[in-house]
């Protein structure tokens, strides 16, 4: 990568192609999952590396329940053993993990471990990665708003107060920098409910490649093409 490009501070990822990559091996979708969620940690390395400061991945949707419940199960055993090697790395590589979405519908023992993995890397000063697990960006917003009517109502706040940052900062997202960049992978092209607020003034990369595929070398080809967007801010150039 040329040293003359500038890196995104914030890069936000669609997961997509798991199964479908799956499928085209002749293998079932969980195995693609499995393959996905190694190519999570290998992106989490190569992003810090690269000096990308946030990596915020879409991993498990509010959608997603409506998925085959061999799949669902599946997909939860596999965010068990996740956040268990995730702590192994974020110690390793002074990660700071936080979990992103309404974690209520998630079992007891899934909600533990989250709890504790954000709890132990809270302080740690490299890369800032955000997975979102039972996410959804409307979800995100009707949950941030009950926040405000509740804080309106118990004499906290008052409707005046209530601007773009007030709203920001009672998003899942509150603290942490608008992504500069969106990647998604497998040829699909929409946002599917992922960060509608904090992707206002985000730059979109869609590649063919298949989550499992996705290397160092295709992150930066979406870097190389975020350097050549003219990004604008109203009319201020960026």
């Amino acid at each position: 990568m040329s040293d003359e490009l500038k890196v995104p501070a914030h890069v936000a990822i669609i997961l997509d192609g798991n199964g479908r990559w799956a499928k085209a091996k002749g293998m079932p979708r969980n195995y693609g999952h499995v393959q996905g969620a190694k190519t999570v940690e290998t992106i989490c390395e190569e992003a810090y590396r690269m000096g990308i400061k946030y990596l915020t991945v879409y991993a498990f949707s509010t959608e997603n329940w409506n998925r085959p419940q061999d799949e669902v199960d599946a997909l939860m055993k596999l965010l068990r053993n996740y956040m268990k090697t995730c702590l192994k790395t974020a110690e390793k590589n002074r990660m700071c993990v936080r979990v992103l979405g309404e974690k209520s519908r998630l079992d007891e023992d899934i909600r533990t471990r989250i709890a504790e993995l954000e709890a132990a890397t809270k302080d740690n000063d490299g890369l800032h990665f955000q997975i979102a697990i039972n996410y959804g960006g409307r979800d995100e917003l009707v949950r941030a708003m009950r926040k405000i009517t509740t804080e309106i109502q118990e004499g906290k706040l008052s409707g005046a107060e209530i601007d773009e940052a007030c709203i920001s900062d009672h998003l899942d997202t509150a603290g942490i920098p608008e992504p500069d960049l969106l990647i998604r992978t497998c040829n699909e092209q929409r946002i599917s409910n992922f960060l509608l607020w904090q992707l206002a003034y985000t730059e979109f990369y869609f590649t063919p490649v298949a989550w499992p595929d996705f290397t160092k070398e295709e992150l930066v080809k979406a870097v190389e093409a975020y350097n050549h967007r003219d990004r604008r801010y109203g009319l201020i150039k960026e």
